[in-house]
Protein backbone atom coordinates (compact mmCIF):
# COMPACT_ATOMS: atom_id res chain seq x y z
CA UNK A 1 0.00 0.00 0.00
CA UNK A 2 1.38 3.40 -1.01
CA UNK A 3 1.93 6.19 1.49
CA UNK A 4 -0.99 8.18 0.05
CA UNK A 5 -3.28 5.14 0.21
CA UNK A 6 -2.40 4.74 3.88
CA UNK A 7 -3.23 8.39 4.52
CA UNK A 8 -6.58 7.95 2.79
CA UNK A 9 -7.26 4.82 4.84
CA UNK A 10 -6.54 6.73 8.04
CA UNK A 11 -9.36 9.10 7.07
CA UNK A 12 -11.95 6.33 7.01
CA UNK A 13 -12.86 6.36 10.71
CA UNK A 14 -10.90 9.44 11.81
CA UNK A 15 -11.78 11.93 9.06
CA UNK A 16 -9.99 15.25 9.20
CA UNK A 17 -9.28 17.94 6.63
CA UNK A 18 -8.45 15.44 3.88
CA UNK A 19 -11.51 13.34 4.73
CA UNK A 20 -13.67 16.42 4.19
CA UNK A 21 -12.89 16.04 0.48
CA UNK A 22 -12.39 12.29 0.10
CA UNK A 23 -14.56 10.41 2.62
CA UNK A 24 -18.16 9.83 1.42
CA UNK A 25 -19.14 9.28 5.06
CA UNK A 26 -17.36 12.35 6.42
CA UNK A 27 -20.26 13.83 8.41
CA UNK A 28 -21.47 10.49 9.84
CA UNK A 29 -18.03 9.18 10.79
CA UNK A 30 -16.94 12.52 12.22
CA UNK A 31 -20.03 12.65 14.44
CA UNK A 32 -19.59 9.04 15.58
CA UNK A 33 -15.94 9.66 16.42
CA UNK A 34 -16.77 12.78 18.42
CA UNK A 35 -19.40 11.01 20.53
CA UNK A 36 -17.37 7.85 21.11
CA UNK A 37 -14.36 9.94 22.13
CA UNK A 38 -16.58 11.84 24.55
CA UNK A 39 -18.11 8.76 26.18
CA UNK A 40 -15.14 6.34 26.05
CA UNK A 41 -13.55 7.64 29.32
CA UNK A 42 -16.70 6.66 31.20
CA UNK A 43 -16.06 2.98 30.41
CA UNK A 44 -13.53 1.24 32.67
CA UNK A 45 -12.07 -2.12 33.63
CA UNK A 46 -12.14 -5.11 31.29
CA UNK A 47 -14.41 -4.29 28.35
CA UNK A 48 -15.70 -6.39 25.45
CA UNK A 49 -16.07 -4.85 21.97
CA UNK A 50 -18.85 -6.88 20.34
CA UNK A 51 -18.62 -6.88 16.55
CA UNK A 52 -15.19 -5.27 16.74
CA UNK A 53 -14.22 -5.84 13.08
CA UNK A 54 -10.86 -4.18 12.48
CA UNK A 55 -11.07 -2.45 15.88
CA UNK A 56 -11.20 1.07 14.39
CA UNK A 57 -11.83 2.72 17.76
CA UNK A 58 -9.51 0.58 19.88
CA UNK A 59 -7.08 3.42 20.57
CA UNK A 60 -9.87 5.41 22.19
CA UNK A 61 -10.03 2.71 24.86
CA UNK A 62 -6.32 2.55 25.67
CA UNK A 63 -7.12 3.24 29.32
CA UNK A 64 -8.88 -0.14 29.75
CA UNK A 65 -8.39 -3.86 29.15
CA UNK A 66 -9.93 -4.11 25.68
CA UNK A 67 -11.11 -7.43 24.16
CA UNK A 68 -12.50 -7.77 20.64
CA UNK A 69 -15.24 -10.26 19.67
CA UNK A 70 -16.77 -10.91 16.25
CA UNK A 71 -18.97 -13.43 14.52
CA UNK A 72 -17.17 -16.49 13.17
CA UNK A 73 -17.39 -16.34 9.38
CA UNK A 74 -14.53 -16.86 6.87
CA UNK A 75 -14.37 -13.21 5.88
CA UNK A 76 -13.90 -12.10 9.49
CA UNK A 77 -11.25 -14.71 10.13
CA UNK A 78 -9.24 -13.26 7.25
CA UNK A 79 -9.80 -9.54 7.57
CA UNK A 80 -10.48 -8.42 11.11
CA UNK A 81 -8.59 -8.24 14.39
CA UNK A 82 -10.92 -9.97 16.82
CA UNK A 83 -9.41 -11.71 19.83
CA UNK A 84 -12.34 -14.14 19.97
CA UNK A 85 -15.02 -15.35 17.57
CA UNK A 86 -18.53 -16.63 18.28
CA UNK A 87 -21.41 -18.40 16.55
CA UNK A 88 -23.67 -15.38 16.30
CA UNK A 89 -25.73 -16.47 19.30
CA UNK A 90 -23.76 -17.19 22.49
CA UNK A 91 -20.73 -15.16 23.56
CA UNK A 92 -17.87 -17.51 24.59
CA UNK A 93 -17.51 -16.01 28.08
CA UNK A 94 -18.67 -16.65 31.63
CA UNK A 95 -21.45 -14.72 33.34
CA UNK A 96 -20.36 -11.30 34.71
CA UNK A 97 -16.92 -11.67 33.12
CA UNK A 98 -16.61 -8.06 31.90
CA UNK A 99 -16.86 -4.68 33.58
CA UNK A 100 -18.57 -3.29 30.49
CA UNK A 101 -19.05 -3.59 26.74
CA UNK A 102 -19.09 -1.51 23.58
CA UNK A 103 -20.74 -2.19 20.24
CA UNK A 104 -20.57 0.28 17.36
CA UNK A 105 -22.75 0.01 14.23
CA UNK A 106 -23.47 -3.69 14.83
CA UNK A 107 -27.03 -3.95 16.15
CA UNK A 108 -28.57 -3.36 12.71
CA UNK A 109 -26.87 -6.57 11.54
CA UNK A 110 -28.29 -8.67 14.39
CA UNK A 111 -31.29 -10.75 13.31
CA UNK A 112 -32.30 -11.60 16.90
CA UNK A 113 -31.69 -8.41 18.93
CA UNK A 114 -33.33 -9.74 22.10
CA UNK A 115 -30.85 -12.62 22.23
CA UNK A 116 -28.03 -10.15 21.55
CA UNK A 117 -29.03 -7.95 24.49
CA UNK A 118 -29.54 -10.99 26.70
CA UNK A 119 -25.93 -12.03 26.04
CA UNK A 120 -24.66 -8.50 26.68
CA UNK A 121 -26.49 -8.44 29.98
CA UNK A 122 -25.16 -11.87 30.91
CA UNK A 123 -21.45 -11.12 30.43
CA UNK A 124 -21.50 -7.61 31.98
CA UNK A 125 -21.13 -7.27 35.75
CA UNK A 126 -23.87 -5.52 37.74
CA UNK A 127 -23.61 -1.73 37.31
CA UNK A 128 -21.33 -2.22 34.30
CA UNK A 129 -21.70 0.16 31.36
CA UNK A 130 -22.66 -0.60 27.76
CA UNK A 131 -21.80 1.93 25.04
CA UNK A 132 -23.72 1.20 21.84
CA UNK A 133 -24.19 3.01 18.53
CA UNK A 134 -26.56 2.08 15.73
CA UNK A 135 -28.07 3.90 12.74
CA UNK A 136 -31.56 5.33 12.58
CA UNK A 137 -31.41 6.60 9.01
CA UNK A 138 -28.97 4.90 6.66
CA UNK A 139 -28.85 3.00 3.39
CA UNK A 140 -28.88 -0.80 3.33
CA UNK A 141 -25.32 -2.09 3.67
CA UNK A 142 -23.35 -5.32 4.14
CA UNK A 143 -26.24 -6.98 2.33
CA UNK A 144 -27.98 -9.29 2.92
CA UNK A 145 -27.00 -9.01 6.60
CA UNK A 146 -28.79 -5.74 7.32
CA UNK A 147 -31.87 -6.39 9.43
CA UNK A 148 -33.06 -3.31 11.27
CA UNK A 149 -33.15 0.39 12.07
CA UNK A 150 -33.96 1.71 15.54
CA UNK A 151 -35.68 4.87 16.70
CA UNK A 152 -34.59 6.39 20.01
CA UNK A 153 -37.81 5.12 21.60
CA UNK A 154 -37.37 1.59 20.27
CA UNK A 155 -33.83 1.46 21.63
CA UNK A 156 -34.84 2.75 25.04
CA UNK A 157 -37.57 0.11 25.23
CA UNK A 158 -35.32 -2.81 24.33
CA UNK A 159 -32.53 -1.64 26.67
CA UNK A 160 -34.92 -1.42 29.60
CA UNK A 161 -36.64 -4.69 28.74
CA UNK A 162 -33.27 -6.47 28.83
CA UNK A 163 -32.14 -5.12 32.20
CA UNK A 164 -30.32 -1.89 31.33
CA UNK A 165 -30.90 1.62 32.61
CA UNK A 166 -30.25 4.45 30.15
CA UNK A 167 -27.53 6.79 31.43
CA UNK A 168 -27.26 8.95 28.32
CA UNK A 169 -28.91 8.89 24.90
CA UNK A 170 -27.77 11.02 21.97
CA UNK A 171 -28.61 11.58 18.29
CA UNK A 172 -25.95 12.46 15.71
CA UNK A 173 -26.44 14.85 12.80
CA UNK A 174 -29.91 15.90 13.89
CA UNK A 175 -29.64 18.83 11.46
CA UNK A 176 -29.29 19.68 7.76
CA UNK A 177 -25.96 17.81 7.53
CA UNK A 178 -27.94 14.56 7.61
CA UNK A 179 -29.39 15.44 4.19
CA UNK A 180 -25.96 16.16 2.76
CA UNK A 181 -24.59 12.93 4.25
CA UNK A 182 -27.28 10.87 2.54
CA UNK A 183 -26.71 12.76 -0.71
CA UNK A 184 -22.99 11.96 -0.52
CA UNK A 185 -23.87 8.29 -0.10
CA UNK A 186 -25.86 8.43 -3.32
CA UNK A 187 -22.93 10.04 -5.13
CA UNK A 188 -20.64 7.31 -3.86
CA UNK A 189 -23.06 4.66 -5.12
CA UNK A 190 -23.31 6.29 -8.54
CA UNK A 191 -19.52 6.51 -8.92
CA UNK A 192 -18.78 2.91 -7.87
CA UNK A 193 -18.56 1.93 -11.56
CA UNK A 194 -15.27 3.83 -11.82
CA UNK A 195 -11.78 2.83 -10.69
CA UNK A 196 -10.95 4.15 -7.19
CA UNK A 197 -8.45 6.66 -8.57
CA UNK A 198 -11.01 8.00 -11.02
CA UNK A 199 -13.62 8.18 -8.24
CA UNK A 200 -11.25 10.28 -6.18
CA UNK A 201 -11.03 12.85 -8.98
CA UNK A 202 -14.80 13.29 -8.72
CA UNK A 203 -14.93 13.02 -4.94
CA UNK A 204 -12.66 15.95 -4.15
CA UNK A 205 -14.66 18.75 -5.83
CA UNK A 206 -18.10 17.22 -5.22
CA UNK A 207 -17.65 16.46 -1.52
CA UNK A 208 -15.70 19.65 -1.00
CA UNK A 209 -18.61 21.75 -2.28
CA UNK A 210 -21.42 19.72 -0.70
CA UNK A 211 -19.75 19.39 2.71
CA UNK A 212 -18.97 23.10 2.70
CA UNK A 213 -22.61 24.00 1.98
CA UNK A 214 -23.84 21.53 4.60
CA UNK A 215 -21.44 22.94 7.19
CA UNK A 216 -22.55 26.53 6.52
CA UNK A 217 -26.27 25.69 6.61
CA UNK A 218 -25.72 23.80 9.88
CA UNK A 219 -24.97 27.13 11.56
CA UNK A 220 -28.00 28.81 9.99
CA UNK A 221 -30.84 26.30 10.14
CA UNK A 222 -32.43 24.80 13.27
CA UNK A 223 -31.85 21.22 14.36
CA UNK A 224 -34.50 18.51 14.09
CA UNK A 225 -34.46 15.82 16.76
CA UNK A 226 -36.82 13.64 14.71
CA UNK A 227 -34.44 13.40 11.72
CA UNK A 228 -30.94 12.14 12.40
CA UNK A 229 -28.32 9.58 11.38
CA UNK A 230 -27.14 7.60 14.43
CA UNK A 231 -28.20 6.67 17.93
CA UNK A 232 -25.59 6.77 20.70
CA UNK A 233 -26.56 5.09 23.96
CA UNK A 234 -24.70 4.71 27.23
CA UNK A 235 -26.54 2.34 29.59
CA UNK A 236 -25.90 0.66 32.91
CA UNK A 237 -26.74 -2.93 33.78
CA UNK A 238 -29.23 -2.95 36.62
Amino acid sequence: MSKFAKILESQEFYPGFLGFFTNPFYFARRALLKNIMDLAPKVSGRVLDVGCGTKPYAKLFGHISYVGLDIDVPHNRESNKADFFYDGKTFPFQDNEFDGAISSEVLEHVFEPEMFFKELNRIIKPNGLLLLTTPFMWEEHEKPHDFGRYSSFGLKAIFEKKGFEIVEQRKTLNDIRAIFQLFNCQIRRALKIFHPKIRLIFYIPLFGVLNSIGSILYFILPSNNDFYIDNIVLARKK
